[in-house]
């Protein structure tokens, strides 16, 4: 712990680059690639759960299972309708008041107004039926709710954090750590909170910098200007491996790097032409020598979704040959330039990606030449993530190069239902399966299993309506006298309030 946080993004943001030394100071920082956009749970609430300022019913370990968080337990009626949550006792808030029933109601109430997974919930009502237990009526059986409970969006904060229309005016949590600063978009400062229901962090004061640039982070981890960086780079993450200061971390995590396609695009309006595409991705030369990463994805889901991956499924693998035949079939012919022709149109398409990400502009430049090998001329567009789901809307979407988190609501399902029944804004685009849409819907009720899934797993390897391209791994550096740092494949927790630093 080196150096205070807003002397570090003082010196940032003038453009000098790192501060020179300091004193030492008691701050654990943690950088990453994400922006602080207020404190809004619904647009940030990500980095206030992973910072430990605030906390939700239902947690979940770090292989998925669901477990107690804010509620010691659940239950559920016969029926499938009506859920009970019996909330932890003795629990405050950071201003002081205690998280009720009644408070803990309000909060959910907000979450489900406003935009995220929880507001496609089938609730009909939500309620305390005492001062510690709440009660959650649904219009239809919906067997993930816990697990959508556990989500980011649906934390639990004060009433205080909110303005009269629901707004959220400041960050009021139950964790281990109260927020002390907050400016947007750059920092947050907090403090170990001696309220809090749970051990006490032996990190007393922690603060969180968000850094767009990679290599600004690699540096920051270098130099000790960070204590914990996450969002490495492959040649970061080599370079880091071999200092003395840091150790890396690499761990799977349940994200999938993926091509989000058009289906509605007149070059790939098939199943057929999806395929082409996909045979013209060398999936592991790309995964090895770019990413630095053991293989490349086979299929949708990783190994560590284990419920979901399929080892029956026939895999996804690299055939250029076959691409071109493909495309041939379909009536495209090589013009002058190699790039493929049907009638007067040239095979070109735009990926629009986004560099928050570092791997993702090196993918598409590598995918720029593999596709350009089958006659397939492909521009990149990396700008802002939020490109994504506005191109989905307005329909000017061609590809989209994301990383896709399946683990944001534990339970997959969550993120199947919005991605592709119907699409989603970062699943599959004007594309429908009626069949995928009964089975995911039988899943929700609570009434499907492997078979299920399986078949889900392979209506989406048969048609791709996203092209799967790696299995994600998190990097993290973090100093050496950290003890107690472990990448949470779940990316719910940084895990400060397990950390200390060695004497």
């Amino acid at each position: 712990m080196k150096r205070p946080l807003a002397f570090v993004l003082a010196a940032l943001l003038a453009g000098t680059g790192l501060a020179p030394a300091q004193a030492a100071d008691d701050v654990f920082t943690v950088a990453a690639n994400f922006e602080i956009k207020g404190p809004e749970p619904a647009t940030s609430g990500f980095i206030f759960t992973r910072m430990g300022v605030a906390e939700t019913l239902v947690d979940a370990g770090r292989d998925g299972t669901l477990r107690p968080g804010l509620a010691t337990g659940w239950e559920v009626s016969e029926d499938g309708l009506r859920w009970r949550f019996a909330l932890r006792t003795g629990v405050r808030f950071h201003d002081g008041t205690p998280m009720t029933a009644a408070a803990v109601v309000h909060a959910l109430e907000i979450a489900l107004a406003k935009p995220g997974p929880q507001s496609r919930l089938p609730v009909s009502a939500i309620g305390a039926e005492d001062t510690a237990t709440v009660a959650i009526s649904l219009t239809e059986p919906f067997a993930a709710l816990p697990a959508y409970l556990a989500e980011f969006r649906a934390q639990i904060l004060a009433p205080a954090s909110y303005d009269a229309d629901g707004t959220a005016v400041a960050v009021i949590g139950t964790g281990p750590y109260r927020i002390t600063a907050l400016v947007p978009p750059l920092s947050l400062e907090a403090e170990a909170f001696d309220g809090y229901w749970g051990p006490q962090p032996a990190l007393r004061k922690v603060a969180y910098a968000g850094v767009s640039r990679v290599e600004t982070r690699a540096l920051m981890a270098q130099s000790g200007d960070a204590d914990m960086v996450f969002g490495l780079d492959p040649a970061s993450v080599a370079r880091l491996g071999r200092s003395d200061a840091v150790t890396v971390h690499s761990v799977a995590i349940p994200r999938t790097l993926l091509l989000k396609v058009n289906a509605a695009h007149p070059s790939l309006n098939s199943p057929e032409a999806r395929r082409g595409l996909s045979l013209a991705i060398d999936r592991e030369g790309l995964a090895r020598a770019v990413l630095r990463y053991p293989e490349g994805a086979d299929q949708l889901f990783a190994p560590g979704v284990a419920a979901w991956h399929d080892d029956a499924l026939e895999p996804l693998h690299y055939d250029p040959e076959e691409a071109r035949a493909i495309f041939a079939g379909l009536g495209w012919e090589p013009g002058r330039d190699g790039i493929l022709v049907r009638g007067g149109e040239r095979f070109a398409l735009t990926v629009t990606t986004y560099p928050d990400r570092p791997e993702l502009p090196l993918t598409a430049a590598v995918l720029q030449q593999q596709f350009r090998a089958v006659g397939i001329e492909l521009e990149i567009a990396a700008t802002n993530s939020s490109a994504i789901p506005a191109g989905h809307q307005d329909g000017s979407l061609e590809l989209g190069l994301v990383a896709r988190n399946f683990g944001l609501i534990p339970d997959p399902i969550g993120t199947v239902l919005s991605d592709f029944a119907p699409s989603g804004d970062w699943g599959a685009m004007n594309w429908e399966n009626a069949e995928m849409a009964e089975l995911a819907a039988e899943m929700a009720r609570g009434e499907g299993g492997a078979a299920e899934r399986a078949r889900m797993a392979a209506i989406l390897q048969e048609e791709l309506p996203v092209i799967p391209i790696a299995w994600y791994r998190q990097t993290l550096a973090v100093g050496k006298d950290v003890e107690g740092a472990a990448v949470d494949p779940w990316e719910r927790s940084f895990g400060l309030q397990d950390l200390r630093i060695a004497e």
